[in-house]
Order: structure tokens, then C-alpha cells, then sequence
């Protein structure tokens, strides 16, 4: 009986310390660390929103955010304070650089353009990227968004042999290809006199060029992947600032985290089907090894070795495949929808860019050699991706101190770096910086940013620098060269101008315009 009660005791002991312990690392995470945080870059002149317990910053940042996006918004490119109405309010408050928090991790806002390009050039590797978790691992994995250190060498040599050079230059009779169709389409909305959602017929177009040159597939055969791509985004978007408890969403399941499960899941089985179709072909004796092609290049690798392992596994295959499935369509889709929205209201700068493609192609389809002398058509583009950048954020983890200039950066602390705020502050673009003017880049990236090269980043800054970058504008040019040939375009009064953010800046009601031979206003004329 005696042993007993000493047990009891010894159990209910240990139990006590557990608790003591859980409750003392949860408290050191929720409360002194944050406060300690505070204080430390208050103590460099970092100043911010003040620390809420558990929540941090996140509340408030959601109602700003649904508050600034409740209503459309006049005909205006200024759209920094409406897709990050919470950065746009702070940096008046505390200037260009402040501490803010997302939930417990500490976030620093900054403008600095010298720490922008430290942090993004990372040439002392104290810089990583912040590990994919929850509904975004769902949606990316671990591919080269996401990959660090010799995995992403790994990977981003896969890429660049795929998305680059020769290979790219093969893929522009593919994209060509993609676009007359698009455009044969469009001859039955101009005697139809139907209104054109040029976004979605963009989506459509992007999606197909992505599955062709990449994949070895059609748009039609790879709809369920992009269909659960778009579902998946939605459900990564609404769970973005959501604070969950670790092991918590293993007991208690959303109907978000069923749905993810089921649609990751999905993905998986439409990837390794297309792994399976391409390896049963080559096992037939039908083609001789797997292909050329983004897909190609990744089963050979999930079927090479070194040093005893695969050069890569079959989840880092699917990782990638979904992740280029995504960017690959996402992005250049967004940028011809603004692309033609801008040109629909600028008619002089249509006409120039018209006026330039005619001189290069006349009728006759784009080329490699002629797209890389559209001048003109590369200002439209640059400016077009200043006001309207796919990506509004960058963000990064220090993950060992570091001092940059006076600042001293602790272990942990997270860099948002503010594509939007850089691409519409007046101090780098001048007082013109939200009106559309493509001649501020006529003497290239560096004369228009005054040599400050990290204030211009649609598509990041130094060695990760997008890999897809060249594959989007060359579709972007092509397109837009395909159109301009064949039409004058005007924007339709039915047009909604709400700016909003899923995965990239997109418009929320689509682009709008007519396909019509006949010569009227707000409406596509075929010339």
C-alpha cells in the first residue's frame, strides 16, 4: 500500500512537472519571447503595432483587409492601400520600417532597399525561406518555391534546363499554337456580338501553354489538376491568418482540412498518372526515353541515383508538378489580364505597341528573333508588372543574428519584404508613381529605378529569382503580338475594377470587352 501511494505520488510529481513545463514553453512562446522581441527593436527605433496575446497583429489585419476590400474601387492603379490596407496605415504611422505580428512570429516591414538586397542576394546564407506549413504545404510542398540548401540546387538545375535557352525557344511554336485557337474562338463571340471575360479565356490559354510545353498534355487533361489547384488556393487564402494550435486541427478537423486532404491527395493521383503514362511508353518501346519536357526531365530524374538515393523522390516529382502547374498559368495569366486592361484604356500606347509588332511580324506569326526586339511591348509589360505585381509579398527567416548596416537582426525573426509598397512609392518612381507610364523604363530596369535595382521585383531579386520569368513574358508577348494584329480593343462599361489578392494580384471580377467587327465603342474591333 505504501509502494503505492509513493507511486501515486511520484506519477502525479512528474505529471505536475509536465504541466509546470507545457505551461511555462507555451507562455515563453505566447508572451515573454514576443515581449522581448518588442523591446529589443524598439531598443534600434523599430517601432509597430503593439503584441496581442496569441493573436498578434492578426485580427486587426483581417479587418482592414475586408473592410478595404467590401466595395470596387474608382479606376485607379493605386491599389497599395487596398490590398494591404494594414501595411499602407502602419507605414504612415511608423515609417518605413516596423515590427508587426502574425500571431507570435514576429514579422519586420521593411523598405530599406540596401537590407531588401542583402536579404535577397543571401550571399552569407543567413536568409531562408519561412517553412511551408498547414493548407501552403498542402498547395506547394516542398518544390523549388519552398526548397532550401542542396535540394534546391537540386531542383532549380532541373528547372533551368526545362525553362530556359533552346528549351524555351522550342516551346514559342507550342504557345503559338495555343493562341491561334484562343483566337479562332474569338471570331464566333465578334459575329456573336458576346462580351469577352478576357480573364477567363486567359486562364484557359495559360493553362494549356502550361500543360503542352511543360507537361506533354492538353489543357482538356489536365482541367481536374488546375480545377483543384483553384480549390486548394481558395482554401490556403481564408486559413492565411488563422491561428491554430499545434496537434490541435489532427483532433479537431475542419471541413478545410478535410476537403485539403482529399484535393492534395487528388493532385498526387493525376501526377503519377502522368509519371505512369510517360514510364509504360517508354517501357513499350513506343519513344525512347521520357521526353525533353519539364515532366520528362523529372521522371529521368526520379529514375536516376547517386550516392544510393534517387536524384529526386517521388514527392519532390509531385511537389514540383504542382507547383509549376500553378505558376506556370497563374502568373502570366494575371499579367495579360492587366496588360490588356491597361492597354483597353491607354489606346495610344495600343496604338504604339500595335505600330511596333506590325513593323517586326507584319501578319506573320511572332519569332524568337523578333520578340526579343520589342522594345516598346517590353516597357508596356515592365509597367504593367510594376502596377500590378503577381506577387505582393516576400518573405524570409533569419535564421542565425546578423547585422546589416546598425540593425541587428535576432534568430527566427521574419523579413516581409513589400513588393506592392516598393512598386508604388513615389520617392523611387516619382509623383506619377500610380498612373500607367511605360516610358519611365525606356532606358532599361536600372534608369528607371535610379540604379536602385531591388525596387523593381515582380519576379524577385537574385538567385531565386523566379525561373519561370523568361517563360511568362515570352507567352505574355506572343499573346498580346497575336492580338494586336488582329484587334483594336476598348474596356466594356460592364468592367468592375476590384484589385484583390489569391496567390497573386488578380482582378476579382475579371476583364471585360466586346469581340465585334463593327466599329464601336467598348468593344473589340477587328482591324
Amino acid at each position: 500500500m505504501v509502494e503505492f501511494q509513493m507511486l501515486m505520488v511520484l506519477f502525479l510529481s512528474s505529471l505536475l512537472l509536465y504541466l509546470l513545463f507545457v505551461v511555462f514553453k507555451f507562455l515563453h512562446k505566447a508572451w515573454w519571447a514576443p515581449i522581448w522581441m518588442q523591446r529589443f527593436m524598439v531598443s534600434q527605433g523599430i517601432k509597430g503595432p503593439s503584441y496581442k496575446f496569441l493573436h498578434g497583429n492578426t485580427k486587426e489585419i483581417l479587418s482592414l483587409r475586408q473592410e478595404s476590400g467590401s466595395k470596387p474601387m474608382g479606376l485607379s492603379h493605386n491599389i497599395f492601400p487596398r490590398l494591404q490596407p494594414h501595411f499602407h496605415l502602419w507605414t504612415k504611422l511608423y515609417g518605413g520600417n516596423f515590427l508587426f505580428w502574425n500571431g507570435t512570429k514576429a514579422q519586420l516591414f521593411t523598405t530599406d532597399l540596401d537590407l531588401i538586397k542583402d536579404v535577397l542576394n543571401n550571399k552569407n546564407g543567413a536568409y531562408t525561406k519561412t517553412e511551408s506549413k498547414g493548407f501552403l504545404r498542402s498547395l506547394v510542398g516542398e518544390g523549388l518555391v519552398m526548397a532550401e540548401g542542396d535540394k534546391w540546387v537540386k531542383l532549380r538545375k532541373l528547372s533551368n534546363r526545362a525553362f530556359h535557352g533552346e528549351s524555351l525557344k522550342n516551346m514559342v511554336p507550342a504557345m503559338i499554337a495555343s493562341v491561334e485557337t484562343m483566337l479562332e474562338k474569338w471570331k464566333e463571340y465578334e459575329y456573336e456580338d458576346k462580351e469577352v471575360e478576357v480573364l477567363e479565356e486567359f486562364r484557359v490559354l495559360t493553362s494549356e501553354v502550361i500543360s503542352r510545353t511543360a507537361f506533354g498534355s492538353s489543357y482538356l487533361e489536365g482541367k481536374h489538376m488546375f480545377d483543384m489547384l483553384t480549390e486548394l488556393s481558395l482554401i490556403a487564402d481564408r486559413n492565411a491568418l488563422m491561428i491554430r494550435f499545434p496537434g490541435v486541427s489532427k483532433i479537431m478537423r475542419t471541413s478545410d482540412d478535410i476537403e485539403a486532404e482529399k484535393l492534395e491527395k487528388g493532385m498526387r493521383d493525376s501526377v503519377l498518372e502522368l509519371v505512369k503514362q510517360r514510364e509504360e511508353k517508354v517501357a513499350k518501346g513506343e519513344v525512347n526515353d521520357f521526353g525533353s519536357d519539364f515532366l520528362g526531365f523529372l521522371v529521368k530524374a526520379n529514375h536516376e541515383e547517386s550516392g544510393g538515393n534517387k536524384v529526386i523522390s517521388a514527392q519532390e516529382l509531385v511537389d514540383e508538378c504542382k507547383t509549376f502547374y500553378l505558376a506556370g498559368h497563374e502568373t502570366t495569366r494575371n499579367l495579360l489580364a492587366w496588360t490588356v486592361l491597361l492597354l483597353a484604356i491607354h489606346d495610344d500606347w495600343q496604338a504604339k505597341a500595335r505600330k511596333e509588332v506590325l513593323e517586326i511580324f507584319g501578319q506573320q506569326v511572332p519569332n524568337s528573333d523578333g520578340i526579343a526586339r520589342l522594345k516598346t511591348m517590353t516597357m508596356i509589360i515592365n509597367e504593367s508588372l510594376r502596377l500590378y505585381p503577381p506577387a505582393s509579398l516576400v518573405i524570409r527567416k533569419v535564421r542565425r543574428k546578423v547585422q546589416v548596416g546598425k540593425l541587428v537582426l535576432p534568430t527566427n525573426i521574419e523579413l516581409s519584404i513589400p513588393i506592392l509598397a516598393l512598386h508604388h512609392d513615389p520617392n523611387i518612381w516619382g509623383p506619377d508613381v500610380d498612373l500607367f507610364n511605360p516610358e519611365r523604363f525606356s532606358e532599361g530596369v536600372a534608369k528607371a529605378t535610379k540604379n536602385n535595382t531591388t525596387a523593381f521585383i515582380p519576379f524577385g531579386f537574385g538567385p531565386r529569382t523566379c525561373v519561370g520569368l523568361n517563360f511568362a513574358t515570352t507567352e505574355a508577348k506572343i499573346t498580346l503580338c497575336m492580338i494586336l494584329q488582329r484587334y483594336s480593343f476598348t474596356l466594356s462599361p460592364a468592367y468592375i475594377h476590384s484589385p484583390t489578392t489569391l496567390i497573386t494580384t488578380r482582378p476579382k471580377h475579371g476583364v471585360q470587352s466586346y469581340e465585334n467587327g463593327d466599329p464601336m465603342p467598348s468593344r473589340m474591333e477587328h482591324i
